[in-house]
């Protein structure tokens, strides 16, 4: 008699060669098929999944299915919105960083959220605003007082999500703070180095408050920049409010970087569009620049 079972399930965590997959029963300890290894295909955080559940409890991943997206570090598939946190201070908000992982997530498909953290310490809503104002989902939190936990909450229900940013900006504290009980480890802040230590091991899936959260170790925007580029042609898309602009310059070959007839540029100097947003984009574009020369 076979009592082998055929479900769907999630991979909610890696480790050592065996993956914990989430199906509509249980979760199950699984071990990947040889084929996947001689394809050079490794399961990621977050994928889907066909497995097999063996009475002798030599569980297998059968088949991967498609993703909608992933991203190489921290190695995760499937994000459906990213919680990009940045603090008051210790550390203190590198916007440029910011604006760049907004990019790259836009560019992935994935939604970007903006959360600055440490609102105790610091009046953050001058910082917020400009986010607001280029379209983002954007809240203002802390991990101490809980202003603002709810409306992270709201927005993770359904949904599969990453925080990420640099260490020290609050990304375990904050996941504890929403689901009191789930005990990540969290790091005091180093004052020699000014930022924190990398506190979280490896990828996981955890459900919180309706939705799947990836607690990712250490994922700070150095790994997502050296990781993930996006083609110099197609920055422009990765800015949300340049949308209403694009094909309105004068010149089809429009950098939007340069005066002459730039609608993205005129928006700019109305004040439609943040400066400190365009700058970041003018940055970006002169780096892909570089490279594509390269």
């Amino acid at each position: 008699m076979n009592d082998n079972l055929i479900a769907n399930g999630k991979i909610l965590k890696g480790i050592g060669g065996f993956y914990y997959i989430e199906t509509a029963d249980a979760v199950y300890e699984c071990k990947a098929r040889g084929v996947f290894r001689k394809q050079k295909i490794t399961p990621l955080v977050g994928d889907n999944v066909t497995v097999t559940i063996r009475s002798n409890g030599e569980n297998t991943i059968d088949s991967i299915l498609p993703r909608k997206n992933f991203l190489v570090r921290p190695p995760v598939a499937n994000i459906e919105q990213i919680f990009i946190l940045s603090a008051a201070c210790n550390p203190s908000p590198n916007f440029y960083l910011i604006d760049k992982m907004t990019a790259l997530a836009v560019n992935k498909g994935i939604e970007p959220i903006i959360v600055f953290t440490k609102s105790d310490l610091k009046d953050l809503s001058e910082f917020s605003e400009v986010y607001k104002n280029a379209g983002f989902k954007t809240a203002v939190i802390s991990s101490v007082t809980k202003d603002g936990i709810d409306t992270v909450k709201e927005w993770i229900l359904g949904k599969v999500s990453a925080f990420t940013g640099n260490s020290g900006v609050g990304k375990s504290t904050l996941l504890n703070a929403i689901c009191e009980g789930l005990n990540l480890d969290t790091g005091e802040i180093s004052e020699k180095l000014g930022r924190g230590r990398h506190t979280t091991r490896a990828v996981e899936l955890h459900k919180i408050c309706g939705g799947y959260v990836a607690d990712t170790p250490g994922f700070s925007s150095f790994d997502m920049e050296k990781n993930e580029s996006i083609e110099l042609e197609d920055i422009q898309y990765c800015f949300p409010e340049f949308q209403p602009y694009l094909g309105k310059c004068k010149f089809v070959s429009c950098s939007h970087t340069v005066d002459k007839g730039c609608a993205i540029i005129e928006a700019l100097n109305e004040g439609k569009i943040e400066k400190s947003r365009h700058e970041s984009y003018k940055a970006m574009y002169s780096e892909a620049k570089e490279l594509k020369k390269w």
